[in-house]
């Protein structure tokens, strides 16, 4: 077997990763833009429930235990 040179390895490797990137469909700014609200919304509502659960359960295992 004949040994490939690591520099055409890499040239080739490099041509198609731009060849498969330009068939890419990329999102506009404005999806782009309401997809990040969306996605900091959601993890605020989610983080505000997590930690109102967490404090609900904290008060009563503390009514629990000293008592």
């Amino acid at each position: 077997m004949k040994p490939s040179h690591p520099i055409k390895n890499t040239l080739g490797f490099l041509s198609e990763v731009k060849s498969e990137i330009s068939k890419v469909t990329w999102p506009t700014r404005d999806e782009v833009t309401k997809l990040t609200l969306i996605v900091v919304a959601v993890s605020l509502i989610v983080g505000l429930y997590l930690g109102g659960l967490d404090y609900l359960f904290t008060k009563l295992l503390e009514l629990i235990i000293y008592k």
